[in-house]
């Protein structure tokens, strides 16, 4: 495996108990300073393999590596390099936002940087007042942002999103985006994400990997992969690639 890598995937496997498999022989890499996509229907593979990269779960066999850190074999090391914003991205109910925003940071930073990251994760946030509440008050578009800024200003080397516009309404789905593709483009963040939302992929990927019972049936850029498959959007090619790999 090269360290030219952000991240190299090799013949990953999952296989749950009872037989279930997660992903099987799924093999990609992501360079650094792209946003790459995987895309697929509910049970193609998606979560399973950000869980994995995220040092969450354990592969069943395969060999994963994050900027050239062995993720099975050094997973502190590998988590000190990356932020994981699961779909479903909890909060501590009882604190205040403002509270939560700075537990989690503290995780990662001390003294003057992490005063300056509270700082920043209360400006992507943009929930002003509302961070003095209570998070068990917050609709879930609010949990998504406080989740998210606390992300975002932990200014990871690979930021891993998982539905990252999940339960948010247009607008905020709007600066969720432009945020991302901000801190990629201007501090260098390699993000890695799935989502179901097409055009959200469009917008933000690089490159794309699609995902079907576990395998990765096909990958490339969106305009390479529409020019391929005579597509005029991703829903199309992937319904073109499921066809021709005999799903």
């Amino acid at each position: 495996m090269s360290s030219v890598h952000a991240v190299e995937v090799s013949n990953l496997t999952k296989i749950y108990s009872g037989g279930v498999v997660g992903v099987r022989e799924l093999s990609f890499n992501v360079y650094p300073g792209e946003i790459y996509a995987l895309i697929g229907p509910n049970g193609s593979g998606k979560t399973t393999t950000l869980r994995i990269i995220a040092t969450l779960i354990k592969p069943t066999r395969g060999a994963l590596r994050v900027f050239g850190v062995d993720v099975a074999r050094e997973p502190l090391k590998a988590r000190s390099l990356l932020a994981y914003l699961p779909e479903e991205a909890g909060a501590y109910r009882d604190l205040t936002g403002l509270d939560f925003i700075r537990f989690m940071l503290s995780l990662r930073f001390t003294g003057r940087r992490l005063e300056e990251a509270v700082s920043e994760a209360i400006e992507i946030s943009s929930l002003e007042g509302g961070l003095k509440r209570p998070v068990r008050t917050y609709s879930k578009g609010m949990k998504r942002l406080l989740a998210l800024s606390a992300v975002l200003a932990s200014r990871p080397r690979l930021l891993i999103l998982d539905e990252p516009t999940a339960g948010l309404d247009v607008e905020r789905s709007l600066q969720v985006r432009d945020l991302v593709k901000r801190y990629n483009r201007e501090l260098g963040v390699t993000v890695l994400l799935s989502s179901h939302n097409m055009l959200e992929v469009e917008y933000l990927a690089h490159r794309v990997g699609m995902l079907y019972r576990g395998r990765l049936i096909g990958e490339g850029s969106p305009g390479e992969l529409k020019k391929k498959l005579t597509a005029s959007n991703l829903e199309e090619v992937f319904v073109k690639l499921k066809t021709t790999s005999g799903g």
